[in-house]
């Protein structure tokens, strides 16, 4: 039994705990059904479209900078990305509060529409400023459209089923960063660019397409009065710890996925082409089961309990699995275990990135908060997923071309997330390790 907390009473101090001993929100969810299985299905879709593009942005940093943008170093090349992606979670800011207000179906309708013709445009930039405005400008505040009315709904109908669901739901974001991938190569060489990013169009378009069909909201909208974004729930001491953990969480996520298949296509020959572009779809199968596995035991162990044992998982990946591979002469042969080794236990243990963080955030708030909680939450860490990758590009050329900085980066960046999840734990809870939270 959690012991109540007088500075939390809306959620934790007045709340009762399940027979597992989770605090339970004085909230009643379906937490199944058939209404409830399809919003999970429908935001499936709707987050391999979403993440699934943000996990598969190496393979395009990659193209870019061998073919339409090969004048320009990795570092400027990342700018396009980092400003897609931050710019996808800064638009939570406002979609959430609409979410609320609104409900997530014409929300994902709009995203749908402005995504589908952002990747349509996309394949026809040439210059290096069409490829960032369109991708950042266009692609990004749609995909925040798009996500953030998925996970959302699913928290009106699952509670303490929550992170399975979430799990499941997000584990689409890991099936399209083995898809899109694994489709882009071939395409590149038989198709070229632009078709192969048109094609990768309508695909996004059928699955949004079933994802504004089954995503809905269980609760009554709120109402207009209720679209403004919100920061006051920064006073909330716990959330803005976890924000900070987060922040160091999405600092680090992005760094590999950016800048793995590049660093594999520097080594000399220790790692081939075909592999070098076929580690993304690697991270992102291996994710996809580092998603649900974590998803449902969070649901029996603790939310935050399950994610610290998986940040603490990628720590120790960068630190012991990649570093060493980058201080390897770049001809060795140990490198492509090493890295194929890393790719695998890295994906298992980021799948949790993304889908227990925004159950996390869950926790410390009512359901009918969850949207503008979730906003305010990827608004901030937004910033993180603007400048990771640009900074390690940046230690990329200050290392002399070398990845070590890189790699010690990524690890020391998230032992400072694993520090913040446990003070939150530990403000919440205490150093007690049999407790479920």
């Amino acid at each position: 039994m959690l012991e109540k907390d007088a500075a939390h009473p809306a959620v934790e101090a007045e709340a009762p705990t399940d027979a597992e001993g989770f605090v339970v929100q004085q909230e009643e969810c379906p937490e199944g059904g058939i209404a409830a299985w399809l919003v999970v299905a429908g935001g499936f879709c709707g987050i391999f479209v979403a993440f699934g593009l943000m996990n598969s942005v190496g393979v395009f940093q990659a193209y870019l900078s061998t073919h339409q943008l090969s004048s320009y170093s990795a570092g400027t090349i990342s700018w396009i990305f980092s400003m897609y992606i931050f710019l996808a979670l800064f638009s939570s800011l406002q979609a959430g509060p609409i979410f609320d207000a609104k409900g997530p179906r014409w929300m994902v309708f709009c995203g749908s529409i402005a995504s589908t013709t952002g990747l349509f445009l996309f394949s026809v930039c040439k210059e290096y400023y069409q490829f960032f405005l369109v991708l950042g400008l266009i692609v990004g505040p749609a995909t925040a459209f798009i996500f953030t009315p998925c996970i959302g709904a699913i928290g009106h109908f699952f509670l303490i089923k929550r992170g399975m669901a979430t799990g499941i739901a997000i584990s689409g974001g890991s099936i399209g960063g083995v898809v899109i991938p694994l489709m882009m190569k071939p395409l590149f060489a038989s198709v070229g660019f632009g078709w192969s990013i048109r094609i990768l169009a309508f695909l996004f378009l059928f699955l949004n397409v079933i994802c504004v069909t089954l995503v809905r909201s269980r609760l009554p909208p709120k109402g207009p009065s209720s679209m403004l974004p919100d920061l006051t729930f920064l006073r909330d001491t716990d959330l803005t710890l976890l924000i900070a953990g987060m922040f160091f969480l999405d600092w680090a996520l992005f760094i590999p996925l950016t800048f793995l298949t590049s660093y594999a296509l520097s080594t000399d020959g220790a790692i081939k082409e075909g592999p070098s572009y076929q580690l993304n779809a690697i991270i992102n199968g291996a994710s996809f089961f580092g998603r649900l596995i974590p998803g449902y035991i969070s649901d029996h162990m603790g939310r935050f309990n399950t994610i610290l044992v998986t940040v603490a998982l990628c720590a120790l990946s960068n630190i012991g699995i990649w570093l060493p591979a980058t201080l390897l002469p770049s001809s060795s042969s140990a490198i492509a275990p090493l890295v194929i080794l890393f790719a695998t236990i890295f994906g298992f243990a980021s799948g949790s990135n993304l889908s227990l963080a925004p159950v996390c955030v869950g926790q410390l708030c009512k359901t009918g908060e969850f949207g503008r909680y979730l906003a305010t939450s990827y608004t901030i860490v937004g910033f993180a997923a603007l400048t990771g990758a640009p900074i390690a590009g940046a230690l990329l050329k200050a290392c002399g071309g070398r990845y070590w900085g890189m790699a010690l980066l990524t690890g020391s960046f998230y032992v400072a997330s694993f520090v913040f999840f446990l003070v939150v734990r530990i403000r919440r809870v205490g150093w007690g390790l049999n407790v479920v939270f």
